[in-house]
């Protein structure tokens, strides 16, 4: 997993320059956070009864895989400079039309699975016309849409949730090493890597990065922005619905709840990671780790005895103050570019 970020043109030595200047950035963000983690780990395993038990770090870990991928679907989209409210919806749909396909049509795992993230992609696709088409802002569409889809499956599935999934698929869940660290780890950390390599080596995520650092440039230049627009959703609706798996996994039933809390830790990995609301630079490495500690802070909060509105209350603020510091950043900047 790495962090890449739109170079700029300049003379080679500038660049060469910059882009020493670039990597110390990188590392120290990513340092940084990672040492923050660090504490939280420190705190929590002196002061909650009970953190470092297996049965915990089993679940935590299975949470975090699962946080992980929902702050990547995020994250694939904030790079253009747009968001997608419809995360959890997409997750949504794409659970329920497994589950079904899976428990009511009798098919194969594979193939159940295939479907609901064939689904999952084709709904973000559908978000990505609909910016394109009306030039509408991403979180006017994804706020509509959101609504749509889950409108669609509470009208299609009334009848509650798909349960008793077969063990072929719920066993993804239960799989161990070490005896504390969840095998859904190393789909995340799969699907971080094939991510980390798009934008770091490949054309398609270079003018994502170019899109999100200016599109009006960036068409001028004749890359395709609209493709980009459209590639860009149709990953994020995949990684919603992978995540949405990787939770029906862990729930063994296609649930109705699914997806109905993943906005603000939507949001928090990747921003937390270092990824600019405003588009244009990505930090795959930072987004997992700030899912990392998301999800920690959230376990050692609850073991303590924090209620959990406070633990809500924590997590907005976190959000609140990441935001307001990258904002802070960015004024800095530019008074010393003046």
């Amino acid at each position: 997993m790495t962090a890449t970020q739109l170079e700029t043109d300049m003379s080679p030595p500038d660049r060469r320059g910059a882009a020493f200047k670039d990597m110390l950035s990188r590392l120290a963000k990513s340092a940084g956070l990672a040492l923050v983690v660090g504490l939280l780990i420190f705190v929590f395993v002196n002061w909650a009864d009970g953190f470092t038990g297996k049965f915990n770090l089993f679940n935590l870990t299975r949470n975090l895989s699962v946080a992980a991928v929902v702050g990547f679907g995020m994250m694939v989209v904030l790079a253009l400079g747009h968001m997608n409210l419809a995360l959890g919806s997409t997750a949504l749909a794409s659970v329920m039309i497994m589950g079904w396909v899976m428990k009511v049509a009798a098919l194969p795992v594979p193939v159940a699975v295939g479907c609901g993230l064939a689904v999952g992609t084709f709904l973000g696709l559908i978000n990505g016309w609909l910016i394109v088409k009306t030039k509408l802002h991403s979180f006017i569409i994804t706020l509509a849409t959101a609504s749509m889809f889950l409108g669609a499956v509470l009208i299609v599935f009334r009848a509650g949730p798909i349960s008793d999934l077969p063990r072929e698929f719920t066993g993804i869940s239960k799989t161990r090493y070490f005896g504390w660290v969840s095998g859904m780890l190393l789909i995340t950390a799969v699907t971080g890597v094939v991510l980390g390599v798009m934008y770091k080596f490949t054309t398609l995520g270079r003018q994502m990065l170019a899109t999100g650092a200016n599109a009006d440039a960036a068409e001028l230049s004749g890359i395709p922005v609209n493709r980009a627009i459209l590639i860009a959703h149709g990953l994020s609706g995949f990684l919603a619905a992978l995540a949405g798996v990787m939770f029906t996994a862990r729930q063994g039933s296609a649930l109705l709840s699914t997806g109905e809390d993943w906005l603000l830790a939507s949001f928090l990995a990747p921003l937390l990671g270092g990824t600019l609301l405003a588009g244009g630079y990505v930090s795959v490495l930072g987004a997992f780790l700030g899912a990392m500690l998301v999800g920690i802070l959230q376990n050692g909060l609850v073991l303590i005895g924090v209620p959990d509105f406070w633990v809500e209350f924590v997590l907005g603020l976190t959000l609140l103050a990441t935001v307001s510091l990258d904002r802070l950043r960015e004024v800095i900047s530019a008074r010393r570019g003046n």
